[in-house]
């Protein structure tokens, strides 16, 4: 293993599901993962240090610096089982980067013998959506139906381009080491962080893992803001238009 790795504590892990939320197109991933570690009151056990991250330490509000790294943190699921959140502000910066902490993600948590694997980010459409979709992948068609019934959309051969960085690479590892997994992809525009887009991601996750009561309303109020940046948006287009037609007439 490349990685270093420092244990706050050891937990016992019931059947644990590792859930990415790292940053990616539109940050839709990070939002909904963090989002959702949150509303378990996750608990953080694990820093993940690797050289495929900046090289840099980050100094907090009393200038204390802390080095970059990628955090394992968990909680429990309603079913009992044991979700365990890979976190972070930071994926890895080259390709063969990515393969190599996906990897040294996995060997850590394969001793704990994972149930699921679940990755999440963004779909890229370069446009704005009224109603985002939540398109998946899968390591068996199997787990296909569970996902219909909780929202998610299948399109055959999308993305076309694949699914890049961590989403895609901690599913082909889970998939190579007989572990079921699926990828959550919200559509986006990704051009900024997009909450409306992982709103429906969270929408998903608490349908098909059965959490209740969980407190929305800060994500659903900052998903508003998409709605009022897409009207100016489209506005600004519409205006644009017209000044073009004008330069037809006389």
């Amino acid at each position: 293993m490349e990685s270093i790795v420092r244990f706050d504590s050891k937990p016992v892990l019931r059947d644990p599901i590792l859930i990415e939320a790292l940053p990616g197109i539109g940050n839709v991933g990070k939002i909904a993962g963090d989002f959702l570690a949150d509303t378990l009151k996750a608990s953080r056990f694990a820093r993940i240090f690797s050289m495929n991250f900046p090289a840099q330490v980050i100094p907090d509000d009393d200038c204390v610096v802390s080095m970059a790294c990628n955090e394992l943190w968990h909680a429990e699921l309603p079913d009992g089982r044991d979700a365990v959140f890979l976190r972070g502000g930071y994926q890895a910066n080259s390709p063969e980067g990515q393969f190599v902490l996906a990897q040294d993600v996995m060997d850590i948590i394969m001793p704990y013998g994972p149930s699921l694997v679940v990755t999440l980010g963004g779909y890229g459409t370069g446009l704005m959506a009224d109603s985002p979709h939540v398109y998946g992948a899968v390591t068996r068609k199997e787990l296909k139906p569970g996902l219909e019934k909780a929202g998610t959309v299948f399109n055959p051969g999308q993305p076309q381009a694949g699914i890049i960085g961590a989403a895609g690479l901690l599913l082909g590892f889970a998939q190579m080491n007989g572990v079921d997994g699926f990828c959550l992809m919200g559509e986006t525009s990704g051009y900024f962080e997009d909450h409306k887009s992982a709103l429906a991601v969270v929408n998903v996750l608490l349908s098909y893992f059965s959490i209740a009561d969980a407190d929305k309303k800060g994500l659903e109020e900052k998903a508003k803001k998409i709605d009022e940046l897409s009207e100016q948006v489209k506005a600004a287009g519409s205006a644009d238009s017209s000044r073009d037609d004008l330069g037809y007439i006389g």
